[in-house]
């Protein structure tokens, strides 16, 4: 003897009444003329089904466009930052800009960026 069978005809009952019920509503406000009200909730729920997805393809659209890839130029490191702005970078804590895709130390004018040589003393006997 299946003790479950009885369980499983009242689950399907369930949800076959619950289903019933809201067609049930949805055929009262249609007849007595809140059809305007039933098309608003449903444009709302469309609107919050359809609203993430938009955004979504919108904010990678949006990235593709303004996130830069590069090197930090002080260490050499990889480094990510969007256009027109200026972040650190996470292995030398140096300031950086993003200009014309690529990543520069901001100077103030004036000032000369000079890179240092390593230069052995040898004596001449």
């Amino acid at each position: 003897m299946n003790l479950n069978q009885p369980q499983r005809l009242s689950i399907g009952l369930s949800v076959i009444r619950s289903w019933l019920t809201v067609v049930l509503i949805v055929f009262v406000l249609g007849t007595i003329g809140l059809g305007w009200l039933l098309k608003s909730l449903l444009i709302l729920v469309g609107l919050i089904l359809i609203a993430p997805v938009v955004l979504f393809v919108g904010l990678r659209w949006w990235l593709g466009r303004n996130l830069i890839q590069g090197v930090c130029p002080s260490c050499g490191n990889p480094l990510t930052g969007l256009k027109n702005t200026q972040t650190t970078c996470p292995f030398c804590t140096q300031t950086v800009a993003v200009e014309n895709s690529d990543f520069q130390r901001p100077t103030e004018p004036g000032t000369i960026d000079v890179q240092a040589i390593d230069v052995t003393s040898q004596t001449v006997e």
